[in-house]
């Protein structure tokens, strides 16, 4: 094995997932071609600057292009997470966070007119202008042991609260055997930037306890009103310290290059690229 491949475990793990074809002529091998998409993502190098020992550049082009919009590395997250729930491996107390990741010039291309067009590709291909200029913003959930367990791409100028329920929304974590996924976390923890009287709200009525700090304007303004103000919300500072795990998530996803700078053209392909990498966070925890 090489650096930046797959172990045996990892690969037994995500092969189940990988689509095989029944007939045709004999093609590169699956965990070969996995393997140069890891690298990719790892290194962040172009497509075509792909070492030969992975086979054609264009064939791993092309299978992890099916990949992301079959939803392949998707479900292999899906699956994974599953069965580590099963185990009862999973805290379910969910630090949900946000961060920038530049885009590169070759990212832009479909801005331009006459650039893709996919009914499961957004208009704006997650892609905004924010302060640091081209950007797309990843919106993390992972659990009380670092490991993702929602993830939603938008623009980079998008805020934080806007996205915060969408986030929640999207946590599905699949039950081994009967029963429904399960969506709904203990306990979320997130700094002030989710800090809503309407998101706080909907929290309490999906029943999850939640330690967000309140912000300075919010906490002048309900002092302003006085009685009529009610009272501040509770806030756990011992709870609170755990926020940073999900700090430590990110730069672990980040280490992968190709996640840390946005080279993808597609919204699809960036999101296939971000799932590959958490599913390999997770199967390194196991």
């Amino acid at each position: 094995m090489r650096r930046h491949e797959l172990t045996d475990l990892e690969w037994e793990l995500l092969a189940p997932y990988i689509p095989r074809a029944a007939t045709g002529r004999p093609r590169v091998s699956d965990r070969q071609v996995i393997n140069g998409m890891v690298y990719k993502i790892r290194t962040g190098v172009s497509w075509r600057d792909l070492p030969e020992r992975y086979g054609p550049w264009q064939t791993v082009y092309t299978r992890f292009r099916r990949y992301a919009l079959g939803g392949v590395f998707t479900r292999a997250l899906q699956q994974i997470q599953a069965e580590t729930d099963a185990a009862g491996d999973v805290d379910w107390m969910v630090q949900i966070d946000s961060t920038i990741v530049r885009a590169h010039q070759h990212a832009a291309a479909n801005r331009q007119k006459g650039g893709i067009n996919r009914t499961d590709e957004p208009d704006d291909h997650a892609l905004g202008r924010s302060r640091g200029g081209l950007s797309t913003k990843i919106h993390l959930a992972c659990d009380g042991r670092g490991r993702p367990l929602a993830i939603l791409l938008t623009p980079g100028q998008r805020h934080d609260s806007i996205c915060a329920r969408p986030l929640l929304e999207s946590i599905r974590v699949p039950r081994i055997g009967l029963g429904r996924p399960r969506c709904r976390p203990d306990q979320v923890i997130a700094d002030k930037a989710y800090s809503s009287r309407g998101f706080r709200a909907y929290l309490r009525k999906r029943g999850i306890a939640h330690t967000i700090p309140e912000r300075t304007d919010q906490r002048r303004h309900r002092h302003n009103r006085g009685r009529s103000g009610g009272r501040p919300p509770a806030f756990d500072r011992e709870i609170y310290r755990r926020r940073n795990i999900v700090e430590r998530c990110f730069n672990r996803l980040k280490s992968f290059r190709g996640i840390a700078t946005r080279y993808e053209k597609t919204a699809t392909s960036y999101q296939a690229a971000v799932s590959l990498a958490s599913f390999l966070l997770w199967a390194r925890s196991a």
